[in-house]
């Protein structure tokens, strides 16, 4: 089943009463990704609630441990809610493979998932309240993700049954809502609040520490939880007093919110007097004028006098940016299907832009005039690269070709093969006398361009010089260093590879990213790599030691390109939440 022309449903993961749970892939991605797909009755939503539902999920995607929402639609008297998929096993799973918890292991459970349950119902930047009850706490709603993290490795998923708390629910009833055996007996009631939640974490702790079903844990005759006695391994006393506070049939007596428990954790005691100094790297800037459905930022490109940045999204528009007021010089309308790459020539003068469309566009940047259009390419154009004199423009396409062009004249100069599948990026070495391409072969290429544009209007153009193997999955990204020594790349394998240019060999991997590696770029000084990713994180690297520095995080959704100014310290990054951000470093306060 297709829905929306581009999510293929693959296997129903889950069932509810007014919910349905798929497995799917999003085709509309290359390679399809995959994602889940929830299927809501409109017995159980209205439109309206359907969609103020769908905007506290995309707020609530900004949390690192509960999916981002990717597309939210209505179809067929159905409503739709696409989320990221999360690599990993639900609890119940790993209970059922891996045996009953230990005390260490509901600890840890505890530490990771109270601040996600304080996250949803607390306020947001201080200005208003989350205001939100999960209502469906069990382990097969919580996934401890795979591989395994130090931090934040349990995420909360399913919030399909998540309730948007106001002053009329508290003064009303509701259906009762959630899975029976987790369920507080206030929200069997229909009347559920924020130690719902806690409750239902305490009845998920006892069932992972016992294997045993819930209702079998619960005296009736007493009114009480016994399940202490079918511990197989006695725990802490300290254990022991949080589970049963957390599990009072009386909300009155259970903690009322999460914080209270990480209090008695002494989670927050050890960390509300820290003074945490403040990140080098701060966003300063957010810019918010690609809109619409298909508006995900692809590419950027800061000019050589760091004054402007070019923009290119799905919209088919690109913008051009002031760098210093942040507002919009002017928006470039000609492509007629999604812009994926744009470059400035060397002296600035000279905007390439490509597109799905196959073709490539110069602009004059002064006149914001077309220069011309550079046809030739049989499929999507991924890449565009100048070489550091300006005179030739190299683009990648998924024809699995590259093409020189020379800028003068706009005329093509020769079409390079070798590639066995798509060539997603192609880069200049600071010489101009190398070339390198990405694929979806998983291979770099290292081609040799000989002699000038003019020399080689009439012979081949190039050599393969060598090919770098050793990513997993599709090569998406290339870019040299500043002296030519060293080639970055980045993968679908959640990688980033240091290459020697002069011998091929390979360097180092740099492993911390989650997700696809889409955009890497050098600093001005070739100290510094920073690469953008899916898992909607810019990451910073010491080329020199390959140790990751400092993650940036502030996108909602994947991070598609990035790109470091020249002269100040200043970093853009564009995302598919349809924004551009402005990281500046500013100077650490030692005092």
């Amino acid at each position: 089943m297709f829905l929306q022309e581009r999510y293929r449903l693959i296997k129903r993961i889950g069932k509810g009463r007014f919910c349905k749970t798929f497995l799917a892939v999003d085709e509309g991605q290359f390679p399809p990704i995959p994602c889940v797909v929830q299927e809501l009755s409109q017995e159980y939503e209205t439109f309206k609630n359907f969609q103020q539902k769908a905007q506290q999920l995309e707020e609530l995607g900004k949390h690192p441990q509960i999916p981002a929402l990717l597309a939210y639609f209505q179809h067929n008297g159905h409503f739709y809610l696409v989320q990221e998929f999360i690599a990993g096993t639900n609890l119940a799973q790993v209970v059922e493979e891996e045996g009953a918890f230990n005390e260490t292991q509901i600890w840890q459970l505890l530490e990771d998932v109270l601040p996600v349950l304080q996250f949803i119902s607390d306020a947001c930047d201080g200005l208003r309240l989350r205001n939100i009850i999960h209502r469906d706490i069990k382990p097969q709603n919580i996934i401890r993700r795979s591989p395994i993290t130090k931090k934040g490795n349990f995420v909360i998923v399913d919030f399909s049954t998540a309730k948007i708390v106001t002053e009329i629910d508290r003064l009303t009833s509701e259906t009762n809502i959630g899975s029976p055996e987790y369920s507080a007996p206030e929200q069997t009631r229909g009347k559920a609040v924020f130690a719902s939640d806690l409750y239902s974490l305490g009845v998920t702790c006892i069932y992972l520490l016992t294997q045993i079903p819930p209702f079998d844990l619960f005296d009736i005759a007493n009114d009480c939880w016994v399940w202490q006695q079918y511990l197989t391994t006695k725990v802490s006393d300290r254990l022991v007093q949080i589970l049963d506070k957390l599990l009072q049939n009386s909300v009155n007596r259970r903690f009322q919110l999460a914080n209270e428990v990480m209090q008695a954790m002494g989670i927050e005691c050890k960390t509300q007097n820290l003074k945490l100094p403040n990140p080098p790297w701060q966003c300063l800037h957010t810019l918010t004028g690609h809109s619409g459905t298909l508006s995900s930022v692809n590419a950027l490109a800061i000019s050589p006098d760091d004054y402007t940045l070019a923009s290119a999204s799905d919209d088919k528009i690109v913008k051009l940016w002031d760098l210093n007021t942040q507002k919009i010089l002017a928006s470039l309308l000609g492509h007629s299907q999604a812009v994926k790459s744009v470059a400035f020539s060397p002296d600035g003068q000279i905007l390439a832009t490509a597109s799905d469309d196959k073709t490539i566009k110069l602009w004059q940047v002064e006149t914001l005039k077309e220069i011309c259009t550079l046809l030739g390419h049989s499929h999507a154009v991924k890449s565009v690269a100048f070489s550091p004199d300006g005179q030739i423009l190299a683009s990648g396409s998924w024809d699995k070709t590259i093409k020189l062009w020379d800028v003068n004249t706009g005329t093509e100069i020769c079409t390079i093969t070798g590639h066995q599948l798509q060539v997603n990026s192609v880069a200049f070495s600071p010489q101009g006398q190398l070339l390198a391409s990405a694929s979806y072969d998983r291979t770099i290429r290292l081609w040799q361009i000989e002699g000038s544009q003019r020399e080689i209007q009439n012979r081949p153009c190039y050599s393969l010089l060598g090919t770098l193997s050793g990513h997993a999955w599709a090569v998406l990204t290339v870019a040299f260093s500043p002296d030519g020594k060293i080639l970055a790349t980045g993968s679908d394998d959640n990688t980033i590879k240091l290459w020697e240019v002069n011998t091929g060999q390979l360097i180092c991997t740099l492993v911390g990213h989650s997700w696809s590696v889409v955009a890497v770029a050098f600093t001005a000084d070739g100290e510094t790599l920073l690469s953008a990713s899916c898992d909607k994180t810019v990451k910073l690297w010491r080329v020199s030691t390959a140790e990751e520095i400092v993650t940036l995080s502030g996108h909602v959704d994947s991070v598609s390109a990035v790109a470091v100014s020249k002269v100040r310290q200043l970093i853009a990054s564009g995302s598919r939440d349809k924004t551009i951000k402005l990281w500046q470093l500013v100077e650490q306060d030692n005092s």
